[in-house]
């Protein structure tokens, strides 16, 4: 099983457990007692924790024996069961595993917990005993790897490695933990232990612990810069506090996959947590691991410039955005397109959308944008609603689409079947996994994210299929991206961003923007760039729909002097909190207009006069009293 191991991390992400210790001190096991022994006296709960973890989509579940070292045991009266208790932590693991699919079982091996000589009594020979004692019960026991982990000690951490390969070659993962200074207790670096732990015989190297996972990324992106071995982050859920006699900690398990997919993009290919991550936090890892496993995949049958059997890419030569699109034409003559966006309905009845897209129309907007399942709900084919609007009032459409329900087969058969109906502007997406919708049981595909998707589609516009071979007429998408200018990790976003322009985007259209410095900043550190942007604007309609925003919608912050002053008006009714959240939004339009190329604007729950009145500021567009009195007239 260790070879499987070793050759997963070449192309893929494995996902360990998380924290057993919160998991005891959850169940009523408290902090007096020796976790460890609980191998021996209560084997029941050590395995129902394992099961869950597994049942939550760890790839690999490691034995309770973190703490298993004849020091630590010591404490307790129970150094002589040093073998006994590691040999039998790693039996009722193996016996976890043997019933999932592929899961395999890590020997926990932490430090003593005592310094070693020279700093401390323990000398080298007596480390190396105890460590040697603890490796011998993990193997009787039968574990695929062994994972060292919360080490401070440069030093002692290599005893670890000595004892481990002097009586094993199964692969070893190596990590330490840093503070909130990024340094160790004895002061190193990420830098200085990946340049050490790299002329170790490890398999895997990285950190753990600390004080959450911005901390285990910072440390992460350095270790990067030293070594070329896989990555490991096995971060805390935050700081701990106590509260009312018990030990909470309170970095959400959303908060957590948010930075798993984060570290997944900068390389980790072994990844899970440690102190008060829980069963939900894993799991919430796993949709994130999905999302991303085809990227790290590197699915490259794909990209025209890497195929063998295309000799010359410029013979397809794509038309001019203006002859694709008539918002191609628009950007350049240009204008300022605003786009507006509209939800398919959850019933087969489109009728409501129809008369929304010719109010909008008679209104100046020049572009309806249909969403693929947003927030993961079900609802009415977003290609089917683009065709209909089309068909019906003439309204030119952004389809979005995303990678979440199809397979990359799907996506070129999809592909070709939007060219067929006329429909031109796509915006490529990732999408929001299932667990975040009202289907939480449906399944994610994800072959690829939006960069991928990009390039399948770009291959199609350069009339290749999937594996660059040609097909007879080219497609004629123009192709969009998001940009979220309040991502958590802005260098990361823009990093994204560009591979997607490299892979074929031709415009962009950003979150919603509140915090007009946040967005100031994003396009400092976006630099000059070749294609449009669309600047996403949201009109609140009241206090709760901001605090949702805020608290509950990853990726977005609204300032609380926005939240504020939407409290004040919504506390005067209905009419004066929209009235505010279109001031806000004008606001936000007014300051933004000069840097961006259109505006992209997001009405909630489908209030399309929110989004007429916010973009009534701009020239060409009319107001619903404008409209109201046009169509009086008329009458």
């Amino acid at each position: 099983m260790s070879s499987s191991f070793l050759k997963k991390l070449e192309t893929g992400v494995f996902l360990g457990d998380g924290a057993m210790g919160t998991q005891l001190y959850e169940r009523g096991v408290y902090v007096n007692r020796n976790y460890d022994d609980l191998n021996l006296s209560d084997s029941h709960l050590i395995k129902a924790i394992h099961r869950d973890y597994i049942q939550a989509g760890a790839n690999i579940i490691e034995t309770n024996t973190f703490g298993a070292n004849p020091y630590k045991l010591g404490k307790h009266g129970l150094a002589d069961k040093t073998f006994d208790i590691n040999k039998t932590g790693a039996e009722i693991a193996f016996r976890c595993a043997a019933e999932g699919a592929g899961v395999l079982v890590a020997g926990s091996i932490g430090p003593f917990g005592k310094p070693i000589a020279p700093v401390g009594k323990i000398t080298e020979k007596e480390a190396l005993e105890a460590f040697n004692n603890q490796v011998r019960g993990l193997l009787a026991g039968d574990v695929d790897l062994f994972m060292l982990e919360s080490f401070l000690d440069l030093h002692e951490i290599q005893i670890a490695i000595q004892a481990i390969r002097s009586q094993s070659d199964l692969p070893i993962v190596a990590m330490m933990t840093v503070d909130n200074s990024g340094l160790t207790a004895y002061g190193r670096t990420p830098e200085l232990i990946a340049g050490a732990l790299n002329g170790e015989p490890v398999d895997v190297i990285g950190l753990n612990c600390s004080t959450g996972p911005l901390t285990i990324l910072e440390g992460i992106r350095k270790m990067r810069e030293v070594t070329d071995k896989p990555l490991a982050a096995f971060p805390n859920a935050g700081e701990p506090k106590m509260v009312e006699g018990r030990i909470i900690y309170f970095s959400t398990p959303e908060y957590f996959a948010e930075y798993a997919k984060r570290m997944i993009q900068h390389g980790v290919s072994f990844i899970g947590g440690c102190c008060g991550t829980t069963p939900k936090h894993i799991r919430l890892m796993a949709s994130a691991i999905r999302a991303l496993q085809p990227r790290i995949a590197k699915v490259v049958t794909i990209d025209p410039v890497t195929a063998d059997s295309v000799t010359d890419r410029e013979t397809v030569q794509l038309a001019p955005m203006e002859d694709r699109s008539p918002l191609g034409k628009l950007l350049n003559e240009g204008k300022f397109p605003v786009s507006c966006e509209l939800h398919p309905p959850r019933s087969p009845k489109p009728n409501r959308i129809i008369k929304q897209v010719k109010l909008l129309k008679k209104a100046g907007i020049d572009v309806v944008n249909i969403p693929d399942g947003p927030r993961a709900s079900a609802r009415m084919s977003p290609m089917a609603l683009a065709h209909i609007i089309d068909s019906h009032t003439g309204m030119d459409t952004i389809l979005h689409y995303t990678c979440r329900d199809r397979n990359i087969l799907g996506i070129q058969s999809d592909l070709l079947g939007i060219e067929a109906l006329g429909l031109s502007n796509i915006l490529c997406v990732t999408g929001d996994p299932p667990k975040l919708g009202d289907y939480p049981m449906a399944s994610a595909v994800y072959d690829v994210d939006a960069i991928g998707l990009v390039r399948i589609a770009n291959n199609l516009n350069h009339s290749m299929d999937l594996a660059a071979n040609p097909i007879p007429s080219a497609t004629t998408f123009f192709l969009g991206v998001g940009f979220n200018p309040g991502a958590i990790d802005l260098t990361l976003e823009v990093e994204r961003l560009h591979s997607k322009i490299e892979s074929g985007a031709e415009y962009i259209m950003t979150q919603p923007v509140f915090d007009l410095e946040i967005f100031a900043s994003a396009l400092e550190v976006m630099g000059m760039l070749d294609v449009p942007i669309f600047v996403g604007i949201l009109p609140l309609a009241n206090f709760r729909n901001a605090e949702f925003f805020h608290n509950e919608v990853p990726g977005m912050e609204i300032p609380a002097s926005i939240r504020e002053r939407m409290r004040i008006a919504s506390d005067k009714g209905k009419e004066h909190a929209s009235a505010e959240g279109v001031a806000i939004a004008q606001e936000a339009l007014s300051f933004v207009k000069e840097f961006v190329q259109g505006a992209y604007v997001m009405p909630p729950f489908g209030r399309v006069e929110l989004a007429i009145e916010t973009v009534s500021i701009l020239p060409g567009r009319k107001s619903t009293k404008q409209i109201n009195k046009e169509i009086e007239e008329s009458s």
